[in-house]
């Protein structure tokens, strides 16, 4: 048998889409655990909505999560000349025809197939069309002469054995009348110069596999066996579309969603090994198989999505979390001054604490990233005549604290209390709120030891 040999095509017409991400991840996981090679082609023959920067973007969305293609890119709308020789060997040897039906009377076809409730299929009307009785002035389509009796089983690795009545299968389209090669026929004849051993993709593409099966019969090609994973759909139970919230990578990056988390949560939806959750990406390639795929929609899960963040954000060295968190505010929030690295470096074990995301975490550490904090107003105007006194007093204290520890800091909040008949709430928010300008955020020892003593010293005297 040939080398394992996957392939995942999108068409450069808009960012990558969750549901693509999953399909290239698992026909990447199954070469690379058979010792294969996983290959990436760009179906661009959609010359008006590809788009260089859209096909930029697959790349790196890829690459973001963990999936590196072998070789070159395959570039589909650079090989159209092998796929019309396709064409003319199919006229040739009779399995494939001139069709000069117009567009009109394929329209009305399509109405009288509306009106009766019934699945449109071309009526072979031009099938056995003789030259001498075709018309001169009409630039015809290339149809694929399909089966008409019998039927076709598809032995799918996911599906198992899916039968079709060949008569279903209409005389498909080929060769439009400009000249250029549909998806069907394209595809074939891209996976059959490239050895694809095996074609993994949504079974919403089952029909197309039944089109494909033909050409290459017809071909007298080696067929590649086929496997069709379940969709993913909204937690609704809907069919996830592009035009969802958070269907493409970017929309998990910009919140701060760790390639790590997203790539095993992705590996989970619709695949089990055992009862095991998590796996880092050795144990992925290792235990993946496509026994392992359910056959029915996996339902995206956001909350999931983020307990599994959460748990990488936990568990992550936090050495590479911190690197993580640079590259994420760089890209998304603001560049983090050198001078603020090493403050924001020793305060990771508690910025992270019920983060679910980056965001979360830069969210928390905003303090320590901003030379000047914006006070939230809401939050300011807690800050009564009273708070105003604890806030004096507690900078008088703490000005004679030379080392800061929650040892030290403890007896002065203590004290506050004590001397104002409050609690530790009435003491700490007001604090929280003038040193980092809201009410929320890590816990006020936590702040104060970060800032460190100048920095503490400077917020308050704003106040003081």
């Amino acid at each position: 048998m040939s080398k394992i040999a996957t392939r995942f095509a999108p068409s450069p017409t808009g960012a990558l889409h969750i549901g693509g991400v999953r399909t290239a991840l698992f026909n990447w996981l199954f070469s690379k655990n058979q010792k294969g090679t996983f290959h990436l082609r760009i179906e661009d023959t959609d010359k008006e909505r590809s788009k260089d920067e859209h096909k930029i973007q697959i790349i790196k969305s890829l690459k973001w999560i963990g999936i590196e293609h072998d070789g070159e890119e395959y570039i589909q709308s650079t090989k159209i000349n092998d796929h019309i020789k396709v064409v003319d060997e199919l006229l040739k040897n009779g399995n494939a025809y001139k069709c000069y039906c117009s567009t009109e009377e394929i329209e009305d076809q399509k109405k009288r197939a509306r009106q009766k409730k019934l699945p449109y299929i071309y009526n072979r009307k031009c099938r056995d069309l003789s030259q001498t009785d075709a018309p001169k002035d009409v630039k015809p389509v290339i149809r694929f002469k399909s089966k008409i009796g019998g039927t076709t089983i598809l032995k799918d690795l996911v599906q198992g054995n899916v039968e079709i009545e060949n008569n279903t299968i209409e005389d498909f389209i080929i060769l439009r009348n400009d000249e250029t090669p549909t998806y069907n026929l394209s595809a074939t004849v891209d996976d059959h110069q490239m050895n694809m051993t095996h074609i993994i993709r949504g079974d919403d593409h089952k029909i197309n596999t039944f089109k494909q099966m033909q050409i290459y019969i017809a071909m007298k090609w080696d067929l590649p066996q086929f496997a069709h994973i379940p969709l993913i759909h909204t937690i609704e139970g809907k069919k996830l579309s592009k035009r969802d919230n958070a269907s493409t990578l970017d929309d998990y990056s910009k919140i701060g969603i760790m390639p790590d988390a997203l790539r095993n949560y992705l590996l989970r939806l619709g695949w089990s090994y055992k009862d095991k959750e998590i796996f880092t990406l050795d144990e992925s390639i290792k235990y993946f198989d496509l026994k392992g795929i359910g056959k029915s929609p996996s339902k995206l899960d956001m909350s999931r999505i983020l307990s599994m963040n959460e748990h990488y954000i936990k568990t992550i060295d936090e050495n590479e979390l911190y690197n993580q968190l640079l590259q994420y505010c760089e890209l998304f929030k603001e560049k983090i001054d050198t001078d603020k690295e090493s403050k924001l470096k020793l305060s990771l074990s508690f910025l992270k604490n019920k983060a679910k995301t980056l965001e979360d975490i830069y969210n928390n550490a905003k303090y320590i990233i901003v030379d000047e904090v914006d006070l939230n107003q809401e939050d300011f105007k807690l800050i009564d005549d009273n708070a105003k006194k604890i806030i004096s007093d507690f900078s008088k204290k703490f000005s004679t604290v030379e080392n800061l520890t929650k040892e030290t800091l403890e007896p002065i909040l203590n004290d506050l209390i004590k001397s104002y008949e409050t609690n530790f709430k009435s003491v700490g928010q007001p604090l929280r709120i003038i040193l980092t300008g809201s009410k929320f955020g890590p816990g006020i020892y936590d702040i104060i030891i970060s800032l460190g003593k100048v920095e503490v010293e400077k917020r308050l005297n704003k106040l003081v």
